[in-house]
């Protein structure tokens, strides 16, 4: 550090003075330049305009289409259920328990118990919930349990 380099710390630098002025660095165009459609009143363009060129999303072709009627589950898998202690399992349970997150104030997607981790399945459990897969619902049963559909 030598004494030609020293600086102040935390110096705030006032605003910018536009237009007062060849002396303060800020006069006559205001920092604008000269001339076209930025420098003048009420200039700006959007982020996604390309300047008349033809647009991005308007070049690309539309693919696919958004099923309206789509139902959202909110799922647990059978091995989820494996590792834990009740033999008793309902929705509000499964959304202490995290397993499925908890609805929000205008969504309420039902829950579907599906079988993933079906090999090592090998508990009798009671459970109700919105829908089963197949494939649950027969294992469930099949260990002594009972799968109810509320």
């Amino acid at each position: 550090m030598k004494l030609h380099n020293l600086e102040r710390p935390n110096i705030k630098t006032g605003k910018k003075r536009l237009g007062k002025g060849h002396g303060s660095g800020f006069g006559k165009t205001a920092g604008k330049g000269h001339k076209g459609q930025k420098s003048r009143s009420g200039g700006n363009i959007p982020a996604w305009f390309e300047g008349g060129q033809m647009p991005l999303q308007r070049r690309l072709p539309k693919r696919g289409f958004t099923n309206i009627f789509k139902k959202q589950f909110r799922i647990v898998n059978l091995n989820d259920l494996q590792e834990l202690e009740a033999t008793e399992f309902d929705i509000t349970l499964l959304e202490e328990l995290n397993l499925i997150r908890k609805p929000k104030a205008k969504e309420i997607a039902p829950v579907k118990i599906l079988a993933k981790g079906f090999e090592i399945f090998d508990r009798k459990i009671i459970i109700k919930a919105n829908a089963f897969s197949k494939v649950a619902k027969e294992l469930i049963e099949k260990q002594g349990g009972f799968a109810e559909v509320i």
